[in-house]
């Protein structure tokens, strides 16, 4: 397994596992699933309401705490100052956790504005070292640049779509400039569109991979941080099963072309859904 060292110092597990549109009780199976095929970093958050499940896999798994990685998030409807301490609180309640190891404001809601008042009680958390590290997830130019107008900690990770349909080359860009890690969600586009192209089922062929393993790695030299998500244990294993095999710059630049900027989920700077 290969780590990005975070803007806090701490080592971050590059391919990581996600439980988005998992049920709390499959997120148990799934998450004990992926531990025992040597997954160490978990992502999971509120509104996705398996953080109990998650957390009973985490410790049912008898893995040393300071081997996993947990990321949780802060939904929308809990933002602001008080709020985001209170909502962080439940959220280690529920994971059964003194503290997590990443934590992400969810979407920047701009309409409610209170994401700059959520970050500096995250930068509270961070202090008290109940949250390792903090980031954002689904920012975009404009919003990634007013918070960091007025914070004192820089976001550790910016949690993002990102597929070769979506390459977000800008934003990549821009985390790269402050020290911010881009992080992949919905790594594999969601989807058969994705993972049907040709261009992917030809270079799988020459590797022996899936589609599937051949976008995660694209994600991997990239220097992108991905989270995969799956129930099925065998996709659970194929989906580790990335790291004995490299593209080469033209199969790169071939993936590359497969960029049309199109989004499966909202644009971040509209979203302002409470949930």
């Amino acid at each position: 397994m290969i780590d990005v060292t975070l803007n806090t110092g701490a080592a971050m597990p590059q391919l990581g596992f996600g439980v988005w549109q998992v049920p709390d009780d499959d997120a148990y199976t799934a998450v004990k699933a992926a531990l025992e095929a040597g997954y160490r970093s978990i992502d999971t958050a509120r509104i996705y309401e398996n953080e109990a499940g998650t957390g009973r896999a985490l410790r049912d798994s008898q893995i040393p705490r300071d081997e996993l990685f947990v990321t949780t998030k802060l939904w929308n409807s809990d933002q602001g100052f008080d709020e985001t301490l209170r909502a962080f609180d439940a959220s280690l309640e529920r994971l059964g956790l003194d503290h997590v190891d990443l934590y992400l404001i969810h979407w920047p809601v701009p309409e409610q504005d209170k994401y700059v008042d959520s970050w500096k009680a995250m930068e509270r958390l961070h202090a008290e070292g109940r949250a390792k590290a903090i980031g954002l997830s689904n920012f975009t130019e404009k919003t990634l640049g007013r918070l960091l107008a007025s914070a004192d900690v820089v976001p550790a990770v910016n949690q993002i779509e990102l597929h070769p349909h979506l390459a977000q080359d800008r934003m990549r860009e821009l985390g790269a400039e402050h020290g911010i890690a881009t992080e992949a969600w919905s790594p594999l586009g969601q989807g058969k569109e994705l993972l049907g192209e040709p261009v992917l089922t030809e270079i799988g062929a020459a590797h022996g991979k899936s589609p599937a393993q051949v976008v995660l790695r694209w994600h991997l030299q990239r220097g992108t941080i991905v989270i995969p998500k799956s129930v099925t244990p065998s996709r659970i294993k194929e989906n580790i099963d990335v790291f004995d095999f490299e593209l080469s710059d033209e199969e790169m630049g071939r993936i590359g072309t497969l960029d049309s900027g199109s989004r499966l989920g909202p644009d971040p700077d509209e979203m302002n859904w409470l949930g």
